[in-house]
C-alpha cells in the first residue's frame, strides 16, 4: 500500500521540470558519401520495363539497366540454345541493356540443360539373378 502510494502522489516540482523540457528533432537529408569526403546527391536508377512473354505472371515487371530477371536469362539462353545464328551475344546485349562482355561470360557459364528420352528398343533390361 505505501508502494501504491508513492507511485500515484504528483510532485508538482517535478512536474512544472518536465514541462520546461522542448525537444526538436529532424532527419538529415539523404546523401551519399564517396572516398573523398564530398557528398553526393542520391541517384536513382534507370529502370526498364522486363521482355518476358507468356512467362510476365512469374516474375518481376521492371529491373534497373544492365541488370536481368531470372526469366529473362532463362529465356535468351534457350533462345540462344535453339538459334544462336540469330541470337548472338550482340544482339542479346543490344536487346537487354547488357554489356557484351557480361553477356559473353553468361553465355560461356550458364548453359541451360535438356532432358533426353530414349528409344525403348535400344534399353537393356536387367534381370534379376
Amino acid at each position: 500500500p505505501e508502494i501504491q502510494e508513492e507511485i500515484y502522489r504528483k510532485d508538482d516540482r517535478l512536474l512544472t521540470l518536465l514541462k520546461d523540457v522542448y525537444v526538436e528533432s529532424r532527419d538529415p537529408p539523404a546523401q551519399v558519401k564517396d572516398e573523398g569526403g564530398e557528398y553526393l546527391p542520391c541517384k536513382h536508377e534507370e529502370k526498364r520495363l522486363t521482355k518476358l512473354g507468356h512467362l510476365e505472371a512469374l516474375d518481376v515487371k521492371k529491373v534497373p539497366k544492365g541488370k536481368i530477371s531470372i526469366v529473362e536469362a532463362l529465356t535468351l539462353l534457350n533462345n540462344h540454345k535453339l538459334h544462336p545464328h540469330i541470337w548472338t551475344a550482340e544482339k542479346i546485349a543490344e536487346e537487354y541493356s547488357l554489356e557484351l562482355k557480361e553477356v559473353n561470360s553468361l553465355l560461356e557459364f550458364f548453359i541451360p540443360f535438356s532432358v533426353q528420352e530414349f528409344p525403348t528398343e535400344s534399353r537393356k533390361a536387367i534381370k534379376a539373378t
